[in-house]
């Protein structure tokens, strides 16, 4: 089964108790988080791009079956909107080659304001490197439509299939990748609520059907309070491995 189950992120105060032994410091987190997990969806990245260095000591501190997910920039994303990506690229492409076979996927996250617009879509994906693996997750509700399906599918990216956060769950396999983003149950709350034995069985029979049709799957839960990210993931695996 080429699945893959973890979290966004692992620097999480909150874990402890969950994951993380009382008093572990924060740099023995990733350490720990590996030996409960094949993969992870880096979130910081959103924020701030780390540098080369980050990214081949991270490769030298991941074992060799395991597999780095990376959130691109918001300055690509957010700011620029995809457009004048060259520049952004250039640079993601530098750590992408740091990180070397611990890579997996670069997920673009689009900001809620920005409508459907399949020409700032093409522009971008046509400059992305062709051994980059991308999915993108929609936030404004008017991309999802075929047409955005089918310009996902010619350039092999994936489109990120999302739970929660009140946003439409809609289970569309683009490319060889299908990428999952498990938002977390509580309509109250964005990231909020854990799932129960219940939504976690559906889940893994989705899982398990696009597995069998030669999907390679990546799912991260982004749940992270109370740590009911870890639980989720952990549940999830034992639903899959039954």
């Amino acid at each position: 089964m080429t699945v893959s189950i973890g979290t966004s992120g692992w620097g999480y105060d909150h874990w402890e108790y969950v994951l993380y032994e009382p008093g572990l410091p924060p740099r023995d987190r990733l350490d720990r988080y590996v030996s409960a997990f094949s993969t992870v969806e880096l979130n910081a990245s959103f924020y701030r791009w780390p540098s080369d260095r980050s990214f081949r000591s991270w490769r030298g501190r991941l074992p060799h079956d395991f597999a780095m997910s990376v959130k691109a920039p918001r300055g690509l994303t957010h700011a620029r909107k995809l457009y004048g990506a060259e520049p952004w690229l250039e640079r993601m492409a530098e750590g992408w080659h740091a990180l070397g076979d611990r890579r997996a996927v670069m997920l673009v996250q689009l900001p809620p304001s920005l409508a459907r617009d399949d020409a700032r879509l093409a522009y971008f994906l046509e400059r992305v490197p062709e051994w980059t693996q991308v999915a993108v997750e929609f936030r404004h509700p008017s991309w999802h439509v075929d047409e955005v399906y089918r310009l996902l599918e010619v350039n092999d990216t994936a489109y990120c299939v999302m739970s929660g956060a009140e946003l439409p769950c809609i289970l569309r396999a683009t490319s060889r990748v299908v990428y999952v983003r498990m938002h977390g149950p509580d309509h109250r709350h964005l990231y909020g609520g854990s799932y129960s034995d219940q939504d976690l069985a559906w889940w893994a029979d989705r899982i398990r059907e696009w597995d069998g049709g030669g999907h390679e799957v990546f799912v991260y839960f982004n749940n992270d309070g109370g740590g009911n990210a870890v639980r989720n993931a952990w549940r999830l695996q034992e639903l899959l491995d039954a």
